[in-house]
């Protein structure tokens, strides 16, 4: 599996195709197929029909939850104006460039900490730590691995993830040294307590 994998909420139910109307609830199916995380959402209907039953035994099975699916708002004036920490991990997902997979990490743990992403799955590919992020209102998931990013390496993504919320991720971005074995008395970083008060959205 890859470290980056961003899907959108389906806007109909994956196995009868019949749109999902506002406010409508429905079931979301995570699994590994052919080594990708494959994502299904499900009306209530199907889900009782069809995968209810055994569902978490289902080869590959990573998670399940039920969400709510809300209509997209429509499409505000184009403006100019500063990245937000959301914006901005949307863009990085999509560019899929390695020397912004600190950034990418950091920003989501941002954002789960001001509850606008929630945590659905914790796994481990290859010895790497792999989070799976929900943001509730759209329905979006979010894969970004744990880069298990060094206290002195801490300031340097901060320092970065400031400039691209500046508006220059269309520019050459500062390289974020290679992480390295750390000694025992200083383990990588787990919680990376704070760092939602370095940079604000």
């Amino acid at each position: 599996m890859t470290d980056w994998n961003f899907q959108s909420r389906a806007h109909a139910c994956h196995a009868c195709a019949k749109p999902f109307a506002n406010r409508q609830a429905y079931h979301t199916l995570l699994a590994f197929e052919r080594h990708e995380l494959a994502r299904q959402d499900v009306c209530e209907a199907c889900w009782t029909a069809q995968f209810s039953e055994g569902a978490s035994d289902r080869k590959g099975f990573i998670s399940h939850w039920v969400g709510e699916y809300q209509a997209p708002p429509a499409a505000a004036p184009d403006a100019i104006q500063k990245e937000t920490a959301e914006t901005l991990l949307r863009k990085l997902m999509e560019k899929n460039d390695p020397q912004y997979r600190a950034a990418a990490y950091i920003l989501a743990v941002m954002l789960e900490r001001k509850k606008i992403l929630k945590v659905k799955a914790q796994l481990r590919e290859n010895g790497v730590r792999i989070f799976i992020y929900e943001q509730p209102k759209t329905g979006d998931v979010f894969t970004i691995s744990d880069p298990e990013l060094q206290l002195t390496q801490l300031e340097e993504v901060q320092r970065q993830v400031a400039s691209l919320m500046e508006g220059s991720l269309e520019t050459p971005a500062e390289a974020v040294p290679a992480p390295y074995i750390a000694p025992p008395d200083q383990p990588p970083i787990a919680a990376l307590a704070g760092a939602s008060e370095e940079v604000a959205p």
